[in-house]
């Protein structure tokens, strides 16, 4: 895919902000669409399916954290990557993030060229997920990558896009351990800072919905899938 096919939905209510990112990503050949608030993007996210979207957190009308999850109830849009931008970095409103659905979490003040590096990890992480394969088939698991549905024992189950992402990535070779630093790398991406413990809270959401016996924790290092 080229450059300039990528979308990008910035959404910020600095007027600077806005003006500067919007002006680096462009020169770099991206697409750029722009919002200045939570309820504008969702429209325009409906509208232009970017193939990523850079959201603050603070804003008017609705903050980012209810789009998120609005932009996350849009079957349309499972595969948009969503990226907070925000000069708040306190834990809980990172987790809060992560929960509504995010994939990262950049703090500003930010370089533009920093900001330019980060957004061409994030769409290499998209590229990768178009090579992978869109369904998977482990025991009584079947995983659909392209649709975001998990049919377990023959029953639905929708996951929030990051605990569908962990169990994706366990299940697609079940036995092997994932080291924590690798679940990170590839759920997360290693440009994040997340703590152990949000993996942990993952997987005991994964435990309750798919079942505790499919999960085993190999102390100080990591988790595994069990067929």
């Amino acid at each position: 895919m080229k450059k300039k096919d990528i979308k990008i939905l910035l959404v910020d209510d600095e007027p600077d902000i806005l003006e500067i990112v919007s002006y680096n990503l462009t020169a770099e050949g991206y697409n750029v669409i722009t919002a200045e608030n939570g309820a504008e993007a969702v429209k325009k996210a409906k509208k232009h399916q970017p193939h990523l979207i850079i959201l603050d957190v603070m804003m008017p009308e609705m903050d980012g954290i209810e789009a998120c999850e609005q932009i996350r109830s849009i079957p349309e849009l499972n595969n948009t990557l969503i990226t907070f931008l925000t000069a708040r970095g306190e834990d809980y409103s990172q987790m809060a993030g992560f929960d509504a659905g995010a994939d990262d979490y950049i703090t500003k003040p930010i370089k533009p060229k920093v900001l330019v590096s980060k957004i061409k990890g994030l769409l290499r992480r998209f590229k990768e997920e178009e090579n992978v394969e869109s369904i998977v088939k482990v025991g009584n698991i079947t995983i659909n990558r392209e649709e975001y549905k998990i049919i377990s024992k023959g029953k639905e189950i929708i996951l929030p896009r990051k605990e569908f992402e962990l169990l994706s990535l366990l299940a697609t070779k079940p036995g092997k351990v994932f080291k924590r630093e690798e679940i990170l790398d590839k759920v997360w991406g290693n440009e994040v800072v997340v703590g152990g413990r949000t993996i942990d809270v993952h997987i005991r959401k994964l435990r309750e919905k798919i079942g505790d016996k499919s999960f085993k924790t190999v102390k100080g290092v990591g988790y595994k899938f069990i067929d």
